[in-house]
């Protein structure tokens, strides 16, 4: 029989990482399990970057969560002296063609506004003439609008996790990798959760398992569930194109399809920009997601999504990376107690939307299973 913790976090990705370092600051004994080694490319939070936003289209219940995110990562930037979060402004386009929407949220465009104006947020709106002044990488079309926000930017989620580990490590937080959690149970402690490496008794689990959730839940919760793979693609930029200090992040919306839709960042190497779609084809299981890429998904991309948008972009494919989303229907988030089992809080479904509201949404989750005041509302993320 191992030790007894105080909490055990499942799942050390983007929420369990930014969890398990708020919840070692309380002096409890903290325990982290992680069925790989993160950072780790298998589940939701690798490929290089993720857009970070603060007037988000998703719904006014995310706007606290994402400012206090800024702040942390702030914090965690004076910790461990390394940039984590890269402001270089953040385009929204709008190709004026259909109405669309995204994660759930129909018209984005003008909710995103409407919350940029309700939050306070600096913004500009421009017509297509402006972006092709002023971001010259950018062929919207002359119906098109765009949404420019100062403040968005983008996060390095491998060195985010690193670091948040790190410092609840430090912060005397035990962290055990390589360690696959086969089930969980009611004991006298509160959770007797059995491993490949044994047992562990703990007074309160946090499961943030990402896409592997489902492997936890009862069947009418595990239905509220959808795993999604994603594609992220890599793609040479010409000399002087996709500038790291020229060129914001960028969200595009160009058709009513949920998949009518492209994103994408400047260049971090000079030599390549990253760009990818969204997804919202249900998969199996994340242990059974084709993690390759064919060369017709390459094309098709490249086809219907880059198509004529880009300028110094080379229609050409260098590299390509599979990620994962786990989906609710409506692409809200899920923070609630396991249901007849509220030793265990689950905290999934970021719906695509997650890292840039981790750090936020982890400190408050760790608020509550330390039974103290948060600043941010978990209430909307109730089962629904």
């Amino acid at each position: 029989m191992s030790k007894t913790y105080d909490i055990a976090v499942i799942g050390l990705g983007a929420l369990g990482s930014s969890a398990l370092w708020q919840l070692s600051k309380s002096g409890k004994s903290i325990l982290g399990l992680d069925q790989f080694s993160p950072p780790h490319d298998m589940g939701s939070s690798h490929g290089e970057s993720r857009i970070t936003r603060l007037a988000v289209g998703e719904g006014m219940d995310f706007v606290p969560v994402v400012k206090r995110s800024h702040e942390i990562w702030r914090e965690l930037e004076s910790l461990t002296g390394k940039k984590i979060m890269h402001t270089t402004g953040g385009l929204l386009f709008d190709s004026g063609l259909e109405s669309w929407s995204k994660h759930g949220s129909e018209g984005f465009f003008d909710r995103t506004l409407r919350f940029a104006q309700q939050g306070n947020t600096p913004h500009e709106i421009l017509n297509s003439e402006e972006v092709k002044r002023r971001f010259g990488a950018f062929d919207l079309e002359s119906t098109g609008r765009a949404y420019f926000e100062p403040s968005a930017g983008y996060i390095l989620p491998e060195l985010a996790i690193k670091s948040q580990l790190q410092l609840a490590e430090k912060n005397s937080a035990v962290i055990k990798t390589h360690t696959k959690v086969q089930g969980i149970q009611p004991s006298v402690e509160g959770v007797a959760i059995h491993t490949n490496h044994g047992i562990f008794e703990v007074g309160k689990v946090l499961l943030s398992a990402g896409s592997w959730i489902k492997d936890f839940l009862p069947p009418f919760h595990k239905s509220q569930f959808k795993i999604c793979r994603q594609v992220l693609h890599w793609m040479p930029v010409k000399q002087g194109n996709f500038e790291l200090d020229k060129t914001p992040v960028y969200m595009w919306g160009f058709g009513s399809g949920s998949e009518d839709f492209i994103y994408g960042f400047p260049s971090l190497d000079g030599k390549t920009v990253k760009m990818a779609s969204e997804s919202f084809h249900e998969s199996n299981h994340p242990d059974t997601v084709n993690r390759q890429v064919s060369l017709e998904e390459q094309e098709l991309f490249l086809e219907g999504k880059v198509a004529d948008r880009f300028i110094g972009v080379d229609k050409k494919i260098v590299k390509s990376k599979v990620c994962i989303y786990t989906v609710t229907s409506d692409s809200n988030f899920v923070v609630d107690e396991l249901p007849d089992f509220p030793e265990v809080l689950v905290a999934s479904a970021c719906s695509g939307h997650g890292f840039k509201h981790s750090a936020g949404l982890g400190e408050a989750i760790a608020q509550k299973l330390l039974n103290q005041k948060s600043e941010i509302d978990l209430s909307p993320f109730q089962w629904k």
